[in-house]
């Protein structure tokens, strides 16, 4: 089951500097890189696919989705949808093990889309918020640390 696939999902230009450093932390932390593979959308080459069904094919393959939940929705399809919570809805659908972190604690000022977003999402898993970049990595580090505990990949002993 090695490596496993983590699938990083949020508005892209709000969170362009927390996807990159998340990526760089997991990548470059020795215990992290020995399981977890980090994609990124915007680390892909040009192709001739559409980017819908690139995403969506990558969130099918992921083992764990890492939802970045802001201020911003982000461009709305022709479901009425963008792309963060199409891939939010597939991953759900999936049964795929879900982490998300939600910047800031004022939810009146994020986009109404973006709140109702937030709102069924607690309803349904644990979330975790942030302020800081640093609050963002101690926080997925954590969780993906009890993920590998969870799923016997990683043992400890209290004693």
């Amino acid at each position: 089951m090695i490596p496993i696939r983590i699938f990083i999902s949020s508005v892209q230009k709000e969170f362009a500097e927390e996807r990159a450093r998340l990526r760089d932390y997991l990548q470059g932390d020795a215990l992290m890189r020995r399981f977890f593979e980090v994609f990124l959308f915007e680390d892909l080459p040009a192709v001739s696919r559409r980017p819908d069904e690139l995403y969506l094919e990558e969130v099918k393959q992921c083992d764990v989705y890492v939802g970045l939940f802001g201020y911003n929705y982000g461009s709305i399809d022709d479901d009425g949808l963008s792309p963060t919570e199409k891939e939010f809805n597939l991953a759900t659908k999936l049964n795929k093990y879900r982490l998300i972190y939600v910047r800031g604690s004022d939810d009146s000022s994020r986009d109404m889309k973006m709140q109702l977003l937030v709102g069924r999402v607690q309803k349904e898993i644990t979330r975790k918020r942030f302020d800081t970049s640093a609050e963002l990595l101690s926080g997925v580090y954590s969780a993906l640390v009890e993920y590998l505990i969870e799923k016997q990949l990683l043992t400890y002993s209290h004693g």
